[in-house]
């Protein structure tokens, strides 16, 4: 089996896609550090910050449902296009000295409109550059690089901020989707159209795709209840290291661990072969009531780090894990749908236990948000075994398509 790199369409994919997720991975921190050095207020951040997600998560459905319509490529290609102008007019805006916050505030709207539109096109444009024997290293590949970018695009934002300054952060990132768009120009995807129908119609077929297996859908309660527990320890962890001597130290120190632990996990799900991948992606992922229990017990400091590693590897091992599994059950003309609703759930999440974490904080305790956050990641991820379909994905002797043909 030829590696996925030696393929053209692939290779001219990845490179441009890295770009894109460099990109994705650097507007975050460089955005909350432009515009607190700009205005000085948290408000203004936070205002910001909102008018970047909300659209995402409004849009990710009808994002799916023009991915599923149009070739993957050209939408890729459009919304890095659109994610290049919006970066280049926050950066001129910021190099002018007097930037407009209502301005960048629309730019970042329009932005997060466009990643909408993009995240669901990953998946068909992986699925349609690669032979489906080469696809779970091809995802490999995306999610090393994905975890590479996590890991070093909030330093690399610091850097070009510090020494370029913020304006010439924006433009270089505007320059990475630029280049990523031409690469993606020169790409050839193979496409299964579907017919011209109403909206709503196509949202319905997408949406009867998802509760027709009950290994997708289960799997994403899974998965939404790791991402709201995530947000828990992201609001409540800094608060807890914080107001301990040399607690900052701990803090990095930890969410480091984690990086390189989904690094790990990404090159791990590379090489191994699970004859039930979905049950053994999901039992990683209940991994990540470990560090919430522990930091909830007040456990040694070295645990409770080590803990959150290997939590993090779990997740690093489900992402090509899930993606190959979806991209070799889910109809080709379903696809970006189908995986619009996952990052739906998934992100919609987050907001939540964002929210939620501070007020239950300021009532019982952080113990108590972090045990609970615990107690529904675990039983939410090892709960997926319940479902006939997760236990019998891809067991041998057993295609895949007729397993789930079986259970829809």
């Amino acid at each position: 089996m030829p590696h996925p790199l030696r393929t053209r369409a692939f290779r001219l994919l990845f490179i441009g896609r890295t770009l894109s997720l460099l990109g994705d991975a650097v507007i975050p921190t460089a955005l909350s550090l432009a515009v607190y050095l700009a205005t000085g207020s948290t408000g203004a951040l936070a205002l910001v910050l909102g008018c970047a997600m909300v659209p995402k998560l409004l849009l990710l459905p009808l994002g799916g449902v023009v991915g599923d319509r149009l070739n993957a490529r050209t939408v890729a290609l459009t919304t890095d296009l659109v994610r290049c102008a919006t970066q280049l007019f926050v950066g001129v805006e910021l190099l002018g000295g007097a930037p407009a916050l209502w301005q960048i505030a629309l730019a970042e709207a329009i932005g997060g409109a466009a990643g909408a539109f993009a995240m669901p096109t990953t998946s068909p444009l992986i699925r349609g550059t690669v032979p489906e024997s080469g696809l779970l290293r091809a995802n490999a590949l995306m999610a090393v690089v994905n975890s590479s970018t996590r890991l070093g695009g909030p330093a690399l934002a610091g850097v070009l901020i510090l020494t370029a300054g913020p304006g010439w952060a924006f433009v270089l990132d505007g320059a990475s989707f630029a280049v990523s768009a031409v690469l993606l120009s020169a790409v050839e995807v193979r496409h299964v159209p579907i017919p011209r129908r109403s909206l709503l119609t196509d949202l319905k077929e997408g949406w009867s795709e998802v509760r027709g297996r009950d290994w997708y859908w289960t799997s994403l309660i899974a998965h939404a209840a790791w991402n709201g527990a995530a947000a828990v320890l992201m609001t409540v962890g800094p608060a807890l290291f914080v107001r301990e001597p040399g607690g900052k130290g701990v803090w990095v120190a930890l969410l480091q661990t984690g990086a390189v632990g989904l690094l790990l996990g990404s090159l791990l799900a590379g090489r191994i072969r699970p004859r039930r991948p979905v049950l053994v992606a999901n039992l990683g992922l209940a991994t990540y009531a470990l560090p919430l229990g522990l930091l909830a017990a007040h456990a040694p400091v070295a645990l409770t780090v080590a803990a959150y590693g290997v939590a993090q590897a779990g997740l690093g091992f489900l992402g090509p894990v899930w993606e190959t599994s979806v991209q070799s059950a889910v109809p080709a003309h379903a696809l970006a749908r189908v995986t619009s609703y996952d990052w739906l759930l998934s992100l919609g999440a987050m907001p939540l236990g964002y929210a939620l974490a501070p007020l239950a904080t300021s009532a019982w305790g952080a113990e108590v948000p972090l045990t609970v956050a615990a107690v529904v990641v675990g039983a939410a991820c090892l709960g997926t075994a319940a479902a006939p379909g997760v236990r019998r994905f891809g067991a041998p002797g057993k295609p895949v398509e007729h397993a789930l043909a079986t259970q829809a």
